[in-house]
């Protein structure tokens, strides 16, 4: 598991099982039992809190991160890769946290 990854999650119900993108720092990862996830919607709002994905970046259908409900989950339920983030996608993210928690 590395930062920028897009990995499955099960989370807990009503919620479903979707992708999250890995956001916790990958020289820390090892030792968390927990990680920083933004999870990846099909409910595209088209704001700057959001990084649009499409099948260019490895996904099935066109979805977006939303920076706007990042939380902290449990390593365990973490699942398989998805796919991983170009650096230019990177940089969008971090421009989408910037904004979502107004620094």
């Amino acid at each position: 598991m590395k930062r920028g990854e897009i990995r499955w999650y099960k989370f807990p119900k009503p919620d479903k099982k979707r992708p999250v993108l890995i956001l916790t720092r990958d020289s820390i990862l090892e030792y968390l039992a927990d990680v920083t996830v933004a999870p990846v919607t099909s409910t595209i709002r088209d704001i700057p809190s959001e990084v649009p994905l499409g099948k260019a970046d490895g996904m099935r259908k066109e979805c977006a991160i939303n920076l706007d409900h990042m939380q902290t989950v449990s390593k365990r339920n973490i699942g398989s890769l998805i796919t991983t983030l170009s650096k230019e996608k990177i940089f969008q993210v971090k421009d989408a946290i910037a904004f979502a928690i107004d620094l």
